[in-house]
């Protein structure tokens, strides 16, 4: 299972298309991480200065039809993610000071 941590406003700006990050068009790819724990270490470390919510989006490597490639310890998507791929989106948590503390249910997750 992959995971891809991603701000609720970048998840839902194209609900009807494959996802499609920035950083697809910037550096080719889309950044995941294996596992939901190396995941939230991400999002610890590169993501608790970010204010406002973060997602934890579960994806089915099975069901993605753009490679995965692992490079420097982590999968990369190379092409936009399908939405039937996607198994879960979740919360994350964090502590006021950013630290993550775990995930919850997103009420978006009905919509996807």
């Amino acid at each position: 299972m992959l995971f891809h941590v991603v701000p609720p406003r970048d998840w839902t700006a194209a609900p009807g298309e494959p996802y499609a990050p920035a950083s697809l068009a910037a550096e080719g790819f889309v950044h995941c991480s294996d596992g939901e724990a190396a995941a939230l270490a991400v999002a610890e470390a590169y993501y608790r200065e970010v204010p406002g919510p973060l997602l934890l989006v579960g994806l089915d490597e099975a069901r993605l039809t753009a490679p995965v490639r692992r490079e420097g310890g982590y999968p990369h998507v190379y092409g936009p993610v399908e939405r039937t791929a996607v198994t879960a989106v979740r919360e994350l948590r964090r502590a006021p000071d950013g630290r993550v503390t775990g995930t919850a249910p997103w009420p978006g997750e009905a919509g996807r």
